[in-house]
């Protein structure tokens, strides 16, 4: 807001028109002026009496709003205009509260268990029609006004925009005209010095610095707990290699059937102990026969005296069907993030892929749903429309919210796991506004472990809370598995794509947008993660 206030100053004019409408857009003309549209003309609420009304006795500002149809706007008149908007944006907001507090005495007296003795069957229900209709009318109310309220703050935005560009040209006049004469006022170079600051506190916010070759993984992002495997995946006799921030490991059971994670590289000749077998709760090196436990001790040597030897090892803890290991050198955490399924939904499929991606890059697009339409066009957003705007509603502070107009809620958990819940009618299908309006829901888990600077290791959890027989379909989980890498790969040409770039010095967060959100928010996590910062941004949903 304070390039709006640095507007008001400006005397020059800008190709800003002002028409009465209802419509709620913004759109450039081809001139590359721009529409401001003040939005007037629904009536009030009914004039009815509250012990509330007090608190929402604010004039109707309709009846001041300026008259500049048909006419183009300099700076100030357009901001009064918005301002003029922002006043009706709040009026409206009132009566929309104040029409659902009255609903709510209405939906008491109702229901009320005394009155509820005086009144006739036919009574109640005709009662509970209107009542029903009234919340309904409140329910769309309050989305016009949300609506409303996104469309001012575009006006605003884009004023900001304009006000920015014509600092950026005072700016470097200024810098020019200074060049060719050395007799420059002083308030002329505190006018600079004001203009240039003004730009550099609005340059920023357009930006994330997110390119080059992909750094070495920072210590600090690896103090956390990880998941790395599913617990199904991990029988008594079998092994599972992985790759946790470019360094080699192996998961195997100790004898008590707990797991185990240990340096995947034999102390002896370094030769990789997958290769080997599990004897008795040890890894056996398939070299020379040496054994390991869970914990690291070499415990068997043969053909040798049984030397004091011993490998790393991880923190290792099974939890809610997964493997986590803690990978840093702080002392691991007492508890570990729940990732199970919301009740009533069942688990149909659990997947492990390796990709050829940095784990962020991954993770970006995970948190990102307005490409779908764009993207997924042969699989699961295969006819669907392109929405005029898309945005993600999520607290002030929080990694979590929903998406509009799809009815998806997402959450970006630390350090590396990506949920989300869908409604759904059938496959490849969405209804509604919100998963609460949806009868039928997929849920998914996305686990993306930094296995290197270019490799991410993939877990992938489907669940339904309909349709249990499909679990008992044999082999069902081929078909999710395929669906599901068919998914992915309309995903990586175009995020490999990215990662080529981004090595030879592209910003892939150049110019982020509203829908982005939940992204710009992953990255200011993690870089205060890596700076040490001592409270985390939006630790609340931590």
């Amino acid at each position: 807001m304070n390039a709006i206030a640095t507007a008001a100053a400006l005397s020059l004019p800008l190709p800003l028109s002002f028409c009465k409408s209802s419509k709620l857009n913004t759109r450039k003309d081809v001139r590359g002026g721009f529409r401001v549209f003040a939005v007037f003309g629904e009536e009030a609420a009914a004039d009815k009496k509250s012990v509330w009304g007090a608190l929402f006795d604010v004039e109707d500002p309709r009846s001041k709003v300026p008259q500049f149809k048909g006419k183009f706007l300099d700076v100030n008149q357009a901001l009064e205009v918005a301002r003029y908007d922002i006043q009706y944006c709040d009026w409206r907001a009132r009566q929309d509260v104040l029409t659902i507090m009255l609903l709510h005495e209405k939906v008491v007296e109702v229901l009320n268990p005394l009155a509820r003795d005086y009144k006739s069957i036919g009574t109640m229900k005709k009662e509970l029609a209107e009542l029903q209709e009234d919340l309904a009318q409140a329910h769309r109310q309050v989305h016009i006004s949300e609506a409303r309220v996104a469309t001012a703050l575009d006006k605003l935005a884009y004023m900001e925009e304009l006000v920015n560009d014509r600092l950026l040209q005072d700016k470097n006049t200024m810098v020019t005209e200074q060049a060719s004469s050395s007799s420059i006022s002083s308030m002329s170079t505190t006018s600079s010095t004001q203009s240039l600051d003004a730009v550099k506190r609005r340059l920023p916010r357009k930006s994330l610095n997110v390119s080059g070759p992909v750094q070495p993984y920072h210590p600090r992002l690896k103090n956390f707990w990880y998941p790395v495997a599913f617990s199904a995946d991990l029988k008594d006799d079998t092994m599972v290699p992985i790759d946790c921030f470019e360094e080699p490991w192996v998961l195997f059971r100790g004898k008590d059937g707990k797991p185990g994670c240990v340096q995947n590289t034999c102390a002896h000749r370094a030769c990789p102990l997958h290769l080997g077998s599990v004897n008795e709760g040890r890894i056996q090196c398939p070299y020379h026969g040496w054994e390991y436990t869970t914990d690291g001790k070499c415990e068997k040597m043969p053909s040798t005296r049984l030397l004091n030897v011993k490998i790393k090892s991880l923190p290792c803890f099974e939890k809610e069907g997964m493997i986590w290991v803690w990978p840093g050198n702080d002392p691991p955490s007492a508890t570990l993030p729940s990732l199970e399924p919301p009740e009533g939904f069942q688990i149909h499929a659990e997947i492990v892929m390796e990709l050829p991606v940095e784990h962020g890059l991954l993770l970006d697009n995970l948190l990102d749903l307005a490409h779908a339409p764009f993207t997924h066009t042969s699989t699961f957003a295969k006819g669907w429309s392109v929405p005029s705007l898309v945005k993600f509603l999520t607290p002030a502070s929080g990694l979590q919210g929903y998406w509009d107009p799809y009815p998806i809620d997402m959450e970006f958990r630390p350090p590396c796991m990506v949920l989300s819940t869908i409604g759904i009618s059938k496959p490849g299908k969405l209804e509604g506004q919100s998963t609460s309006q949806c009868a039928t829901h997929l849920h998914q888990l996305h686990v993306c472990l930094p296995s290197s600077r270019e490799k991410t290791r993939l877990l992938y959890r489907m669940s339904l809370d309909f349709a249990p027989v499909l679990k008992h379909i044999p082999f069902m989980h081929y078909l999710w598995r395929h669906f599901a890498e068919q998914v992915l790969n309309e995903d990586l040409r175009l995020v490999v794509g990215q990662q080529e770039r981004m090595n030879n010095g592209a910003n892939v967060w150049n110019w982020p947008v509203s829908y982005d959100k939940l992204g710009v928010r992953y990255r200011l996590w993690r870089d205060a993660v890596e700076k040490g910062a001592k409270n985390l941004p939006f630790s609340k949903s931590m």
